[in-house]
């Protein structure tokens, strides 16, 4: 596993302090992209948390995630959480060391009541200090919240510096770009008041990593060994206990996840809790062993040229909307939504989308990475546009043969793509297209005139039909 040194540096730690009529949670920020450019300290907003006790807990359970491993627990992670800016709201996620959890807390509209300063993205200070006083925060104590160095314009570089340094796995990106794809193909399937969530939620098997399906019954929510029609795949169940920090509040708890059959095998799904004036998400990886970062999901975007270009189209025109609509960037633009959808998958690569299952929306943030480090760390679309290059691939109509070391797979294209290699057959494109599928794809547009020219930097590419290969 490949992964590279991060510096957060940071003006001093985050704190709780106490303040005039008003405990001030001082939440420290490390370098971001702004909507006015880069920023060392970005300030995104200053004013009250109307629902202190409950922020306290939500802002926890995001760095509960950032700090654990699900799977190999006895090999501890520590990421800071991320914060967004997207003009009326914040949002903070996370990601576990294991990359099978995405968190993220939504604080709305509806949950601050003050100033926001500053759209962008940046990483947070969460320290061990923090945490122990957030757990302190009472429900009738007035908050107010800082997110943001209040005086960095006085400070200088001569006094203390926090600085942290972290290894971050590569596949900590790719989980990023991964589960929001996953979670646009989500659908609503549950909805649980306050009181059977609370009691389904504290039913759950501890300590369990077996794959579970649960379903609405009445008015709650029965689990079972297998799918079914309208059921919603919970793996290894424990890895929902960053809930327990806010059950407390819970207004209500929805379940997301896409459609399956008696047939299906496991999948992702995303478990909603609503808060005052807040919201708290958890997606979990169709398995307590696997992260999100080998799903495969935005490998179809990421062969495509014409993804690539219409990316670039579209990143000019996001805003730090906290909705991105499809639509209006499809008429911005000059595309069609389709395409648009495939631009957003590929900027989602490097951490500049995200996907709200609740609002069944895009939304716009800024990760402090290249936009062609996901595309380079992919083993299996490195591997096909290799295969591509070397002129290994040969396809006639809906049907290809290629050439890999010294054996030759069948390809059909139709639907999905289908392979004669172990890959498909072990998962059968439950994980996306295997490398062969993907060359298959790639040399096919490439014939067509819709994929990366001769002399570009990289060798032509080989697509041949029946005719041309017979001669």
């Amino acid at each position: 596993m490949s992964s590279s040194v991060h510096s957060f540096t940071y003006l001093r730690s985050s704190a709780l302090l106490a303040g005039e009529g008003a405990p001030r949670l001082s939440l420290e920020t490390s370098g971001g992209l702004t909507s006015h450019g880069l920023s060392p300290f970005p300030r995104f907003f200053a004013g009250f948390l109307t629902a202190p006790e409950a922020a306290a807990g939500g802002l926890l359970a995001v760095a509960d995630v950032a700090a654990t491993r699900y799977h190999q627990p006895q090999n501890r992670a520590w990421l800071d959480p991320v914060v967004t800016g997207n003009g009326d709201r914040l949002r903070f996620e996370s990601f576990s060391g294991c990359g099978g959890v995405y968190a993220r807390l939504d604080v709305l509209p509806d949950g601050i009541d003050g100033e926001m300063l500053g759209t962008g993205t940046t990483n947070v200070d969460v320290n061990a200090p923090l945490r122990e006083a957030l757990t302190m925060v009472g429900g009738s104590d007035p908050l107010h919240m800082a997110v943001g160095p209040e005086d960095v314009t006085v400070t200088t570089f001569d006094g203390p510096i926090v600085e942290k340094k972290v290894p971050l796995p590569d596949r900590w990106l790719r989980g990023f770009a991964e589960v929001q794809v996953l979670a646009s193909r989500f659908d609503l399937r549950a909805e649980l008041t306050a009181v059977e969530a609370v009691r389904f939620l504290r039913a759950l098997p501890k300590n369990n990593r077996q794959v579970l399906w649960v379903r609405p019954v009445g008015r709650t929510l029965r689990a079972a060994p297998g799918p079914s029609a309208g059921a919603v795949c919970l793996a290894g169940p424990d890895r929902l206990r960053a809930l327990a920090r806010i059950l407390r509040h819970a207004k209500a708890l929805r379940v997301y996840g896409p459609s399956v059959t008696p047939a299906s095998p496991a999948v992702a799904s995303a478990w909603e809790v609503e808060l005052p004036g807040m919201r708290l998400t958890l997606t979990v990886s169709p398995d307590a062993a696997r992260g999100f970062s080998g799903e495969g999901a935005v490998l179809d975007a990421l062969a495509t040229d014409q993804a690539a270009e219409d990316a670039d189209l579209v990143s000019a025109l996001l805003a730090w909307e906290p909705r991105v609509e499809v639509g209006d960037l499809a008429r911005d633009a000059g595309i069609d939504a389709e395409r648009v959808r495939a631009a957003l998958v590929r900027l989602g690569t490097s951490g500049r989308i995200g996907y709200d299952v609740a609002e069944a929306a895009y939304f716009h943030r800024e990760l402090p990475y290249d936009t062609g480090r996901a595309e380079r760390m992919n083993p299996r679309l490195r591997d096909a546009h290799a295969l591509v290059d070397g002129g290994s691939v040969s396809v006639d109509g809906d049907k290809a043969q290629v050439r890999s070391g010294e054996t030759t797979y069948h390809v059909r294209t139709a639907g999905d793509g289908t392979c004669t290699c172990e890959w498909w057959a072990k998962h059968r494109g439950g994980r996306g297209p295997c490398k062969h599928v993907l060359a298959t794809q790639i040399a096919a547009r490439r014939a067509s005139g819709g994929g990366r020219a001769p002399g570009d930097g990289t060798a032509a590419a080989t697509a041949t039909t029946g005719t041309e290969a017979a001669r």
